[in-house]
């Protein structure tokens, strides 16, 4: 059993990496905002000294032919909870997933951030939401929507229906189609990443599609006051990595 992926889930920008066990981090504050997570724990040192770290801009990528990912998701039932630091939803039960190059990952919960953390050319869109996926073997990869401003989404409008104030949690009404939290169009870029937030453990991998899903203005409104407050980590140094653009 592969203990280190295991912990790397149960942190992944949930707001899990805050229990008991682990000082307070924050996205606002002089002493534990993102400029500060590497020095709040040796457990968070790679927020600082990290060179692999997520989010990273995505002006600049190399382009490649075919297109390695797969994702189907039937209509589920799912836990929705307002952790303090973001708006999660769980699935309740299995058989959500994602295939990269062959290799099929379970879907274990998505959530959202306002405004976007990764970026186009320097440019932030309103939300973002993150689904975190895992194989057998413990790989984590989380699949990126980027949101803009546009008609109404009929799957965001079920999940906002339940106004969760932090530390509540509900179920969904009725299943979920999340399909609709997706574009049509499947071209992406990949990179090796790290959490977004602590402990900021490397070796994940990222896959952020490139055309934006359209969302209500009220909707992301709504989703960002449910939240809270903005809930991006800064864009990080891409330094030796590369950004690869599948077609």
């Amino acid at each position: 059993m592969n203990y280190k992926y295991i912990i790397i889930l149960l942190a992944l920008a949930t707001g899990l990496a805050a229990a008991e066990t682990h000082p307070h981090w924050s996205y606002e504050g002089d002493k534990s905002s993102p400029a500060h997570w590497g020095e709040l724990s040796e457990a968070f040192a790679m927020c600082g000294k990290g060179k692999n770290q997520s989010p990273v801009d995505l002006t600049n990528a190399i382009h490649v032919s075919g297109n390695s990912i797969d994702f189907r998701y039937q209509p589920a039932r799912f836990r929705i909870e307002n952790n303090g630091h973001t708006v999660q939803l769980t699935p309740e039960g299995g058989g959500e997933t994602l295939d990269i190059g062959g290799k099929k990952m379970q879907l274990k919960q998505f959530h959202f951030h306002t405004p976007s953390e990764h970026t186009f050319n320097h440019r932030h869109f309103p939300m973002e939401a993150h689904f975190v996926h895992q194989s057998s073997t413990g790989e984590l990869a989380v699949l990126t929507v980027l949101f803009k401003e546009g008609r109404s989404n009929p799957a965001l409008a079920q999940i906002l229906a339940k106004r969760l104030k932090k530390g509540e949690s509900a179920q969904t009404a009725s299943p979920l189609d999340i399909n609709a939290l997706f574009p049509a169009e499947r071209r992406h870029f990949r990179l090796n990443g790290s959490l977004t937030t602590p402990p900021c453990s490397e070796g994940v991998n990222w896959i952020v599609l490139e055309t934006p899903v359209s969302a209500g203005a009220g909707q992301i409104k709504a989703m960002a006051k449910m939240i809270g407050h903005p809930n991006n980590r800064p864009v990080q140094p891409l330094n030796a990595r590369i950004v690869i653009k599948e077609n």
